[in-house]
């Protein structure tokens, strides 16, 4: 059976919503807008790293000043990089039967339908304002549609595993995985493009994204101990000296 659903609740998550919440504005405007061209704060996520009041404005630390606080290294070799390092694909981590994909699609996407698989209702039909483009894309579930919205991991495995990961427990690599502050609903070939990329070699087309763009990474990066090269500081920074 399908059902419709607007604005249907996600599923908990633990530890991040803070975060999630701070970074909601991002996303998409009333009514479901695009972010095609609209500043946005340069503050990081505070979730993880300060309190935030009820309304869901930041106590924390701007992202300039927790990227200051990274250390700056040279990449690691990828020598032994494995995704199965990182869990065998999306895990269920609050156990609800629902995989991480899925919470960020029930995240994510706006005016949708849902089917029912097991205990898990999935995203069958949906529209997404995708932060990187600035389009409206529509999700339609199948093997040859579903392909055209991913969710990315805004600081890529391979990404994290050359600065710092790989020193990690396998176990909070597979937390890093499917931590929804690391993780959007995007365009399928922006994503594609992107591959594992830092903010040095890839950033979103979309300019008025690009400031909640590098200060998620730079909150994931605090969060988990990552590191970054000069050249991705430097091209955070020039993006920091652009953001209100």
């Amino acid at each position: 059976m399908v059902t419709v659903r607007h604005d249907a609740p996600m599923a908990p998550f633990r530890g991040t919503l803070a975060a999630l919440v701070a970074l909601a504005g991002t996303l998409t405007g009333c009514g479901g807008a695009t972010t095609a061209d609209r500043p946005v704060p340069a503050e990081a996520p505070p979730g993880m790293m300060s309190g935030m009041s009820s309304a869901g404005s930041s106590t924390g630390p701007r992202a300039s000043e927790v990227l200051a606080g990274l250390a700056v290294k040279g990449r690691a070799p990828a020598t032994g990089y494995e995704r199965d390092k990182y869990g065998k694909g999306w895990a269920d981590e609050d156990g609800d039967g629902c995989s991480t994909r899925e919470e960020i699609l029930q995240r994510d996407l706006t005016n949708t339908t849902f089917q029912a698989s097991g205990r898990c209702e999935l995203v069958a039909h949906g529209t997404l304002a995708d932060p990187y483009s600035g389009r409206t894309i529509t999700f339609t579930r199948g093997g040859s549609t579903s392909s055209a919205i991913q969710i990315d991991h805004v600081v890529a495995l391979a990404d994290s595993w050359q600065k710092g990961a790989q020193t990690l427990s396998s176990a909070r690599r597979r937390a890093f995985a499917n931590d929804p502050l690391n993780l959007l609903a995007v365009d399928g070939p922006l994503n594609q493009g992107k591959g594992a990329g830092d903010a040095a070699t890839w950033l979103p087309p979309n300019r008025g994204y690009r400031c909640a763009y590098v200060a998620r990474q730079v909150a994931v990066k605090a969060k988990y101990g990552l590191w970054v090269t000069s050249a991705e500081k430097a091209a955070i920074s020039e993006v920091l000296t652009t953001c209100p």
